[in-house]
């Protein structure tokens, strides 16, 4: 389940990369803070599902996993990139 999690985390990061380089070249243009609202929801949506899941307790690293994991490897990603097409 964390390697699911990882590669999910990466093909999402490369998405978000993507976008930003599409938007550096002014190919299109993006609402950042509706896109964080949207990826926000679905993230919480994720966590809250893998709480049925058996196995998933609040007393599991997995659920921690979801709650942190997915949205601060996506941030870094996102952030990285900027960053780096920035300069």
């Amino acid at each position: 389940m964390k390697k699911v999690v990882k590669v999910v985390a990466v093909v999402v990061g490369l998405f978000f990369a993507g976008l930003a380089y599409l938007q550096y070249q002014q190919i299109i243009d993006i609402k950042w803070a509706k896109l964080q609202t949207v990826s926000q929801n679905t993230v919480t949506t994720l966590a809250n599902a893998t709480t049925q899941i058996p196995g998933f307790g609040a007393d599991n690293h997995a659920t921690a996993l979801s709650n942190l994991g997915i949205p601060l490897t996506v941030a870094t990603s996102v952030g990285f990139t900027i960053g780096f097409l920035k300069g």
